[in-house]
């Protein structure tokens, strides 16, 4: 199939790792993806580029239209982009409710088939006919890699055990002032927090593998790929239930699903601390490989046309 990928190409890195793993799934399956991307921030910043995206698919035909995010979708919409599917992802759902009733607007009248990324969000969004569709993993780059090795390309202390907050500190939603507090708890000088800002996604799976625990404190999600990543690098985790955290890790051994107390968490990390060995959680997940997650969009894809 001929398909477009819609985003935002206002990351760091441009267009955001996991749209780009997406889309190269689709590729390794013998689509063709096109990747068109929407610089600008803000309502404004996103709405300048509807013009651009009607004059790019007045040039081109493309059996399908894949906008990933809600205003992504809307700027295709407005756009007139046919076929259109829009993966909406948990910021869309969970931060505010007009966007939520916009979103239920535009699926309306415009939108072929909705994608969301959990149970939880098809419910909040309030989105009965939505297909739910987790981003998938790569198996291949997201796997086990010896400590020492990970060590070396983080540059953290080899004789420091690590908790990996596994988000950036200055997201609010991330909710880093309840993984701070359940860290100071803990009282170890052996001990030290480290955040993921800024890290290119071929480097993630070394820090994972560096952690001895993956933290995530949010105040929600809807299904969080960094959790799903770290589980595939067997590592052990202590998460706060929010999403689809509680279906992935709960029955994996050495992973927790906690409420929002700063003690509960810095028990349960001190739990994982204590198993010497990784999980073995990657053999619980094979569901959420990459290939199949393409393989249930080329469905979606069809059942659009």
């Amino acid at each position: 199939m001929n398909i477009l990928f819609v985003s935002s190409g206002n990351s760091k890195n441009g267009i955001s790792s996991l749209t780009k793993n997406q889309g190269k799934s689709l590729i390794d399956l013998g689509h063709k993806v096109t990747f068109f991307t929407i610089k600008g921030k803000g309502l404004k910043g996103y709405f300048l580029n509807i013009f651009k995206l009607k004059k790019f698919l007045a040039q081109q035909k493309f059996e399908v239209v894949h906008a990933h995010y809600s205003l992504s979708g809307m700027v295709a919409s407005l756009a007139g982009a046919q076929p259109l599917v829009v993966s909406l992802m948990g910021s869309d759902v969970k931060a505010s409710t007009l966007l939520k009733y916009i979103i239920r607007g535009f699926n309306t009248i415009f939108w072929k088939n909705v994608i969301v990324k959990s149970q939880d969000m098809k419910e909040d969004a309030g989105l009965k006919e939505a297909h739910v569709i987790p981003n998938g993993v790569d198996f291949k780059k997201f796997k086990p890699i010896a400590r020492e090795e990970a060590i070396q390309v983080t540059g953290w202390d080899p004789d420091q055990k690590h908790i990996l907050f596994a988000a950036n500190p200055n997201r609010p939603e991330k909710n880093f002032k309840l993984a701070k507090a359940a860290f100071d708890h803990i009282k170890n000088d052996h001990l030290q927090l480290q955040k993921l800002v800024d890290i290119p996604n071929e480097k993630m799976p070394y820090y994972f593998n560096a952690a001895d625990v993956i933290l995530l404190t949010s105040l929600w999600e809807g299904s969080p790929n960094v959790i799903k990543e770290a589980v595939a690098c067997n590592c052990k985790i202590v998460a706060v239930d929010v999403g689809d955290i509680k279906k992935v890790i709960s029955e994996i051994k050495g992973c927790y699903v906690t409420g929002f107390d700063e003690k509960e968490i810095a028990q349960k990390i001190l739990d994982c601390l204590t198993l010497e060995n990784k999980t073995t959680g990657r053999n619980t997940i094979s569901y959420l490989d990459s290939v199949t997650i393409a393989e249930n969009l080329t469905e979606v894809y069809k059942s659009t046309k």
